[in-house]
């Protein structure tokens, strides 16, 4: 997954034709480290559609706080740089990817 920072984050979600899901984490997170595989999972199953990315809410607090990611892990996605949908906590691999599909309909 891309990193991301407040010095790259607008460039690679709102300038891109490809649909983005960003997770805000932090490394001191377990729900994170349980959802940071299932997400290397979905990037690795659909990384020809959809640009997966990462933000560490330490690193970027600005960032967090504009996203309201003040739960982690909080999933962003967007498409056309606009936020489709958001949500946070842990969920099963099925159901993320059944989301990703209803959110992206396309893939």
């Amino acid at each position: 997954m891309l990193h991301l920072t407040a010095n790259n984050f607008a460039s690679e979600t709102a300038s891109t034709v490809s649909p983005v899901i960003v997770m805000f984490y932090a490394n001191w997170c377990s729900k994170c480290a349980m959802m940071k595989p299932i997400a290397e999972s979905m990037e690795r199953k659909y990384r020809s559609q959809i640009k997966f990315c990462k933000v560490n809410i330490d690193e970027s607090v600005s960032l967090a706080e504009t996203f309201t990611a003040d739960v982690v892990p909080t999933f962003v996605f967007f498409k056309n740089g606009q936020i489709e949908a958001v949500f946070s906590g842990i969920i099963e691999e099925t159901l993320f990817e059944q989301r990703i599909k209803k959110i992206f309909r396309n893939c």
